[in-house]
């Protein structure tokens, strides 16, 4: 039982890491693609569709527990994997109606595909091996960031302008791994779960399969109304409408290393023929910085000396002076310029060194947010997680989702002044959170 355990695990995040080399490394190049493309009659914007996904991804995250429960996890992931490929498959030959149409798609894909992650992830698991399983699919969901964008240094490197067929390599190859990692949800056994399930099933002779699948939908819909129920409750919870703000913040820095940066050193004229392969070497330098931010302060916060405050303490220090040397180092016009070179100057002689220890902190500050975020969501909600990390998806969702729709029209300053303040109130926020909790703690002591 536990080989079959451990199988499905490292399985699910094979299929996770494949899956994602093609996503995060398309989300990463798209809008430098689009601007690139020598097609008159298409008129898409990567910042669009990315802001389409994250928009109805939060909504999707409603509708995706009934749909698990029905059709059963590991068929979901499959269908949603589908889904991505043919996000991927759109850039090969691109259409504008395509392009929107599975924007939309895949935001519904990604709800059912992280739902079904949680569900599938569990249903392995006991109480005794989460914590190693967690770590296990992380850890191979994490490298996804790096593949990919090695592939995108190799071949822009040197390049100024991206061919088609440079661009239709790149995307078959992204398309081949995200079939692969779909492929690879059937090979999925059956949980000890599943097996019970079916064969109390099977057991109910008087029950047809048309009977079994509506008592599964009527079961799923009366929990998805409960927890619905809960959610509306915890929303105006003083600790979520508290945190709020830094769950709305890790939302726009999320927009910003994920598909603004990489365009932005893309774009950067100053970097001459290595600009477009730097886009790659920053997608990997954001996952390294991601990589050691979540392993140090795992063990960090096993330590009772450091306290979730510190960790976010130092997110906000590491991020704003990511901020402020990006400021000084890219060109203000570098996210919102319609030909593949800026035309403004930056304060300082753009650096690639600056560039790539900004995409490193981007990534490092991002697991400070991320990490304490589920910490104390964990700690508070104990009871109540599952619709309290509903609530922290729905609310960084909808903030990227803004984030990328401003991305095309906002110069650089101002983005970054945005991230800065809301940064800021976000930090302060969650720090009377703690002080709540520490208070709540003290008094129950007493």
């Amino acid at each position: 039982m536990a080989d079959r355990r451990s199988f499905n695990v490292v399985i699910l995040g094979l299929g996770f890491l494949f899956i994602f080399t093609a996503f995060t490394t398309c989300g990463n190049i798209e809008q430098t693609v689009v601007k690139s493309l020598q097609n008159g009659t298409f008129s898409g914007s990567g910042y669009n569709s990315l802001g389409i996904i994250y928009g109805v991804f939060s909504f999707s995250n409603l509708l995706a527990p009934t749909v698990v429960t029905v059709i059963g996890p590991k068929m979901t992931m499959f269908f949603s994997g589908l889904l991505y490929s043919g996000y991927i498959a759109v850039f090969i030959v691109p259409s504008t109606w395509a392009f929107y149409l599975t924007s939309v798609l895949i935001g519904i894909g990604a709800a059912m595909l992280w739902t079904a992650q949680g569900h599938f992830l569990v249903e392995n698991s006991e109480a005794s091996t989460i914590n190693r399983n967690t770590g296990v699919f992380w850890a191979l969901l994490q490298c996804s960031m790096l593949f990919g964008n090695l592939y995108i240094y190799f071949d822009w490197n040197g390049r100024t302008e991206i061919s088609d067929g440079s661009r239709k390599n790149i995307f078959l190859s992204l398309m081949v791994a995200s079939v692969l990692g779909t492929l690879s949800f059937l090979v999925l056994r059956k949980s000890h779960h599943d097996e019970e399930m079916l064969s109390e099933e099977e057991g109910q002779s008087l029950l047809s399969t048309r009977m079994m699948y509506k008592h599964r939908a009527n079961t799923a819909v009366q929990d998805a109304k409960s927890e619905f129920q809960t959610i509306l409750q915890l929303v105006k919870d003083k600790t979520i409408l508290l945190l709020s703000p830094c769950m709305a913040y890790s939302g726009l820095e999320l927009s910003f290393y994920s598909g603004v940066y990489g365009t932005c050193i893309g774009a950067t004229s100053e970097f001459g023929e290595a600009a477009k392969g730097l886009i790659g070497i920053s997608g990997i330098v954001v996952g390294i910085g991601e990589i050691v931010g979540g392993g140090l302060f795992g063990l960090m916060c096993k330590n009772s000396r450091f306290r979730r405050t510190s960790v976010v303490f130092l997110g906000m220090v590491v991020h704003f002076v990511a901020f402020y040397l990006i400021f000084l180092n890219i060109p203000n016009d570098a996210p919102v310029v319609f030909d593949t070179n800026t035309l403004k100057n930056p304060y300082l002689t753009p650096s690639v060194s600056i560039a790539l220890l900004c995409s490193f902190l981007l990534g490092l500050g991002d697991s400070c947010f991320n990490t304490q975020l589920y910490s104390i969501l964990g700690h508070v909600y104990a009871e109540q997680s599952t619709p309290a990390f509903a609530i922290f998806k729905f609310i960084q969702s909808i903030f990227a989702a803004v984030a990328f729709f401003y991305s095309g029209y906002l110069l650089l300053m101002w983005q970054l002044l945005l991230m800065v303040l809301l940064g800021f109130t976000g930090t302060l926020c969650f720090f009377v959170v703690e002080r709540m909790q520490n208070f709540s703690a003290d008094l129950q002591e007493y």
